[in-house]
């Protein structure tokens, strides 16, 4: 089994925020294969299928900076090996719209990837990074809470297709193929 999370902050006035980016992406997976979503304590789940490979799809309610906890029990709960977890997210260091794949590492920064590496206990899983660009004269913190600008939107919204074929291509075909055909 195969689990997707998708990284951000719970609630409505997070809903369209550069930090909601990971959640925008797994409701367009979601969206796209037909994987019903449904609201438990911790997390919003689904469970479906990519290319005959079972899929768990979830979206910690934690707030971002404690994501970990909730991706360490669904791996746990649902017995997922470390190098079958994509977990997708925002990135500051990155132009707005530019995704790239990437194998394992450090946090690069980002807390919600610190918090996962922390409660799971190794940097062996599967990135699939989004920039989201910075501003100068904006805090990170002020600026990955802010929404995009209106013509960001055309740029973010073709990232989140390419992510969601970055997520297929990963299950189907393998991290290696996908990092080929994504990463430019």
């Amino acid at each position: 089994m195969w689990a997707v999370i998708g990284l951000g902050n719970y609630g409505t006035g997070y809903s369209k925020t550069r930090h909601n980016l990971g959640f925008m992406v797994l409701d367009a997976i979601a969206a796209s294969l037909d994987i019903d979503l449904q609201e438990k304590r911790d997390y919003i789940i689904g469970k479906g299928s990519i290319s005959g490979h079972d899929v768990l799809l979830v979206e910690p309610l934690t707030f971002m900076n404690n994501s970990g906890l909730v991706v360490r029990d669904a791996i746990r709960r649902f017995n997922i090996l470390s190098e079958n977890l994509i977990v997708i997210h925002d990135d500051l260091d990155m132009n707005t719209g530019k995704l790239k794949i990437k194998k394992n590492g450090s946090s690069g920064g980002h807390r919600g990837i610190e918090s996962i590496i922390q409660n799971i206990g190794t940097k062996e899983f599967i990135r699939i990074k989004i920039g989201i660009g910075r501003e100068i004269g904006i805090s990170p913190e002020d600026y990955v809470l802010k929404k995009f600008r209106r013509e960001e939107v055309p740029v973010i919204k073709d990232s989140i297709k390419q992510a969601v074929a970055a997520v297929i291509t990963i299950i189907s075909e393998g991290t290696a193929k996908a990092m080929n055909k994504f990463n430019t």
